[in-house]
């Protein structure tokens, strides 16, 4: 199997390595100041799973390619339209597109670009790419969740599982793929919703009695839009991230607060956004959400402003 990794930081980097590393056939998408200093350095990823140093296959948007087998998406929801663009001369008919992506907006436009081929895809990771572009992964969880999102898909995906398995990361075919997607969208959207409204990490958030009140309302919010959205929640979707909330470490930051710190933009629209404008349709007003959707507004407009 041809695989197309769209990126080579710190998520298609590294899963891209490791498929690598196994054996599979695996390409990296990359801009052509990336591609000359890969060709140097080589790619390497330095893991508590064990490290990787490899010759990889490169290809630019300027070069020809045979259609791919699989594409992995794993660009920000930002990036998302000029990554189409670049992958499109490489899909063919029977291409399978798996999107890496946090929240679901990004399916009706992967949908409408490339038909029935999209399948269902999420990942759990802590990784970064430092200045001399090794990929650095710290932490136990490195997991790649993948299924089909119609019959029609079942058997490729099946072919598929083949291919991802036995890798030294966990490649996991879920039969219920959209209901992790949508918890995972749940857990991101409070997660990093709460971490930027507060400018904190989620430890002193939660010692006080008003944070976790907040954490709750929050959930309760989102989970009704997401609920009227017809997304297939479990019923103790709540208690089960009040949860997670509880356990996760004291200095725990969401990956768009971090953004925020390095005055980077954000994810908001894809995320929040997504959810804001979904409550109205359903005549749902969530007052939490909106307070922060509306501080991560002001935070882009000021940063855009502050640009030379």
């Amino acid at each position: 199997m041809r695989i197309l990794t769209v990126g080579a930081g710190g998520v298609g980097g590294y899963f891209g390595a490791r498929l690598a590393e196994k054996g599979e056939d695996v390409t990296f998408l990359v801009r052509e100041k990336k591609k000359a200093r890969l060709l140097e350095t080589g790619l390497t990823v330095e893991s508590i799973h064990g490290n990787i140093e490899l010759t990889p296959s490169l290809l630019t948007t300027s070069e020809y390619a045979e259609p791919f087998d699989l594409v992995l998406f794993t660009t920000k929801s930002y990036q998302l339209q000029q990554a189409i663009e670049d992958v499109r001369p490489f899909v063919g008919e029977h291409t399978l597109l798996l999107p890496l992506l946090n929240g679901v907006a990004h399916y009706e436009i992967l949908d409408q670009a490339f038909k029935h081929n999209v399948i269902g895809g999420l990942c759990f990771i802590e990784s970064a790419v430092d200045s001399d572009d090794t990929i650095l992964q710290t932490s136990q969880v490195h997991r790649l969740v993948y299924g089909s999102r119609t019959e029609k898909q079942e058997q490729a995906v099946e072919q598929l599982h083949a291919h991802l398995s036995g890798t030294k990361a966990e490649f996991t075919l879920s039969a219920n793929v959209e209901q992790e997607i949508w918890h995972k969208y749940l857990f991101i959207t409070v997660a990093s919703g709460i971490t930027t409204l507060f400018r904190s990490s989620i430890g002193p958030i939660r010692e006080l009695e008003e944070g976790k009140t907040f954490i709750r309302k929050l959930l309760t919010e989102c989970t009704a839009i997401m609920k009227a959205e017809g997304a297939p929640l479990s019923p103790t979707i709540i208690s089960d991230h009040m949860h997670t909330f509880e356990s996760v470490g004291f200095g725990m930051k969401s990956s768009m607060l971090r953004d925020m710190e390095r005055q980077s933009t954000t994810e908001a629209h894809h995320l929040q956004g997504y959810l804001v404008e979904k409550g109205l349709k359903h005549d749902i007003e969530p007052p939490s959400l909106l307070a922060v959707f509306t501080n991560l507004r002001l935070y882009e407009n000021q940063r855009l402003l502050s640009q030379p």
